[in-house]
């Protein structure tokens, strides 16, 4: 029997998309590994809640996923050292880093190159530790599981080493509720995700003070927990009666709002895949996009595109789709084909291939 440690120090249930990507792969996994026993290396906070989507048992770690600090020392240190105890025969990182060094064979999931491409993103001081972390583990890495092309270019770009050892798996959306109503409030429109600087909130509100009052949307911005850092800029604006922060929000909730949104914006300066964009186009919902490569492979021309440094470009983009009806049914049209392209089994079961492929590797720090 393959054992397979799976590193899930950083799920918190406060990180997003790296927790969806989690979530969604293992709860699929075991029917394309049969035969696997799957072990969770928990944070303490995932160890408290439990986790009822994983294949397998859970391991308290001890460590707090929340603290930076202990977790990268926990993912330098305890992973391997447990994946030896437990006899593992391959451990999967799935958010970017792990190891440095294994004695076992190791996967790790690289979505993006952000602090290595724009490290003025990072909040505070985190970029350079965070590129060592990244560069040493995929050094280690057996197999590098990356979310798109244009991922794997990034990452052949910054860690050469790692070429002929990239598996690109893409992500997929999830169709709890596909439909198309016709027709689509035009005054509404969503923006998904945490609040880190090159998801570029802030352009995207820039540009709705760029809108004729009579004309503007109101725009729902979910996916932040505490005090939103944009509430000063939608006060500075005097954008209080046009713009809803509404935090972190229920699927149900969501799918409502996917379901009666004239379209949603994903307005960032980087993307290792297009979550959000795939997540509403599988729902049925017209999608805007910054025109970023990423961006491009995931919706193809299912979308519209914008410069996202420009809040000028954002704001036409916006104006201009919403005021054509027809145009935003041909979008929720092409958006569901489009998604419809991506499957999470298929994601599930080219990581289960090369998660086992690799388990029969001797470890790269062994060679």
């Amino acid at each position: 029997m393959t054992r397979v440690l799976v590193d899930l120090l950083f799920y918190t249930g406060t990180k997003g998309g790296m927790e969806s990507y989690a979530r969604e792969v293992y709860s699929r996994i075991g029917a394309f590994a049969p035969g696997v026993e799957f072990i969770g290396f928990a944070s303490r906070e995932l160890a408290a809640t439990g986790a009822p989507w994983f294949p397998g048992a859970l391991v308290d770690s001890g460590i707090s996923g929340e603290s930076r600090a202990a977790w990268a020392w926990g993912e330098l240190t305890a992973v391997g050292r447990s994946a030896v105890r437990l006899s593992a025969d391959v451990i999967h990182s799935p958010a970017n880093i792990g190891p440095w060094r294994s004695a076992v064979p190791l996967v790790v999931t690289t979505h993006d190159m952000l602090p290595f491409r724009f490290p003025q993103y990072v909040p505070g001081p985190y970029a350079p530790v965070l590129r060592a972390l990244m560069r040493f583990t995929a050094r280690a890495a057996t197999r590098v599981i990356t979310i798109s092309d244009a991922s794997r270019a990034e990452i052949e770009q910054f860690v050469p080493q790692v070429r002929g050892r990239i598996d690109v798996i893409p992500l997929a959306g999830s169709a709890r509720a596909a439909t198309i109503p016709v027709p689509r409030r035009r005054d509404l429109i969503l923006a998904l995700g945490n609040r880190l600087p090159h998801k570029n909130f802030a352009g995207l509100i820039r540009s709705l003070a760029l809108i004729d009052p009579a004309e503007r949307p109101t725009l729902v911005v979910s996916g932040s927990r505490g005090d939103d850092p944009l509430t000063p800029l939608v006060a500075e604006l005097g954008l209080t009666d046009s713009v809803r922060l509404e935090g972190w929000i229920s699927d149900d909730a969501l799918d409502d709002l996917f379901a009666s949104a004239g379209a949603v914006v994903v307005p960032s300066f980087v993307e290792g895949f297009g979550l959000p964009a795939l997540e509403a186009m599988a729902h049925g919902c017209p999608v805007l996009c910054a025109d970023i490569p990423a961006l491009r492979e995931v919706a193809s021309d299912a979308t519209a595109y914008f410069d996202p440094a420009d809040p000028a470009s954002i704001a036409a983009t916006i104006s201009a789709t919403l005021a054509d009806p027809a145009l935003l049914e041909r979008m929720s049209r092409d958006g569901l084909t489009r998604s419809a392209l991506f499957s999470w089994d298929h994601t599930a079961e080219l990581t289960a291939r090369s998660l086992l492929a690799a388990a029969r590797v001797q470890p790269r720090d062994a060679v």
